[in-house]
């Protein structure tokens, strides 16, 4: 199963259910082309660049402080979740993607940023269900695996329980979907 690199404040958004969409435009290795889902199934692979309180939803920046406390020690990283995905859109209204902020923790500011960032592209927003792993799986890093991409291949099975239930789920999904089918 594949991995996606993102910030490890969001990967525990995710895992606490207080994040159920994910917002790419690419790194800067996939500058030409944006970003691209690969696979329908990842591992989440917790990042520590780039991450700020700045740029985090006031209600979530507090977490940042706990979330580098916890980082793994230098040349290893520790995968606690995946994620199916339950829908993709490209959107490029800001007024959509504004609407979705309640589902995820980057601020205003920071999510116009990502807007101005290669314009031309549209945001990927990504519906996913997210599964904690009953144990912990750690991972020696690889060099190939630095920088600014999206995707690293990882040789592991996963299998986890949902992190929200079933019709919390559901609910939220359906209004993700109703905002999402608003920005077509």
């Amino acid at each position: 199963m594949q991995a996606l690199k993102e910030w490890a404040v969001v990967c525990r958004a995710l895992e606490e259910g207080r994040q159920v969409v994910i917002l790419r435009k690419g790194g800067i290795l996939e500058y030409r082309q944006g970003f691209e889902l690969k696979h329908d199934s990842f591992f989440l692979f917790p990042t520590f660049e780039h991450q700020s309180e700045d740029h985090l939803q006031a209600d979530y920046a507090e977490k940042l402080d706990q979330v580098l406390k916890d980082q793994p020690a230098a040349g290893s990283n520790k995968i606690t979740a995946y994620a199916q995905t339950v829908e993709v859109k490209e959107v490029s209204d800001r007024a959509a993607i504004k609407s979705l902020e309640k589902y995820h923790v980057w601020n205003e500011s920071y999510v116009n940023a990502r807007m101005d960032y290669n314009p031309k592209k549209p945001m990927s927003v990504m519906l996913l269900r997210i599964f904690k792993l009953a144990q912990p799986i750690m991972v020696d890093s690889k060099p190939e695996w630095a920088g600014c991409k999206s995707w690293i291949p990882l040789d592991m099975d996963a299998g986890g329980t949902p992190v929200v239930g079933d019709l919390q789920f559901n609910r939220l999904a359906a209004e993700v979907k109703g905002v999402l089918s608003i920005a077509a």
